[in-house]
């Protein structure tokens, strides 16, 4: 099986259209690019050329996962963090992704997914039913002092 060649332009637009379907990283571009063993010059002219027509653009990516991820996943801030920092996402990024989320709606969404658990969970044993819960919201990445405080007024 052969494989097929395109061009630098082709190959551009391809990221493009990439870009245009859902933010990405640069991570994730310079990934997809690897799939065309392209030279590095290439590379780099065409990296240069997506952010400069603002189809890559790194704080715009890092707020919309940090939104999407707590929205949708339902993600604490620790889990958000650590997942941009794999994605080599700056520290300036990911302070400012952050900001997207609602101090008020965060703590909304700790108490609404602590009580849904805490109804499903069926565990008759107090203790057993908190660590059960914390390790839950620990996975989903909030913060442990928040945990506890969250966890002890649902339970009570």
């Amino acid at each position: 099986m052969t494989k097929k060649v395109f061009t630098v332009d082709e190959i551009k637009r391809k990221l493009e259209q990439y870009c245009i379907y859902q933010d990405r990283c640069h991570k994730e571009v310079e990934q997809k690019m690897r799939e065309f063993s392209l030279i590095s010059e290439a590379r780099e002219m065409i990296l240069l050329s997506l952010m400069q027509d603002n189809f890559l653009n790194e704080e715009r990516f890092a707020k919309s996962f940090a939104r999407g991820k707590f929205r949708i996943k339902n993600w604490g801030k620790q889990r958000i963090v650590r997942e941009l920092k794999f994605k080599d996402i700056s520290a300036y990024n990911i302070k400012t992704a952050l900001k997207e989320i609602d101090e008020q709606e965060y703590l909304n969404s700790i108490y609404r997914i602590t009580e849904n658990r805490n109804e499903v969970i069926s565990e008759p044993n107090q203790y057993k039913r908190k660590k059960k819960l914390i390790d839950f919201l620990m996975r989903k990445g909030f913060e442990s002092e928040l945990i506890y405080k969250v966890v002890n007024e649902v339970i009570s």
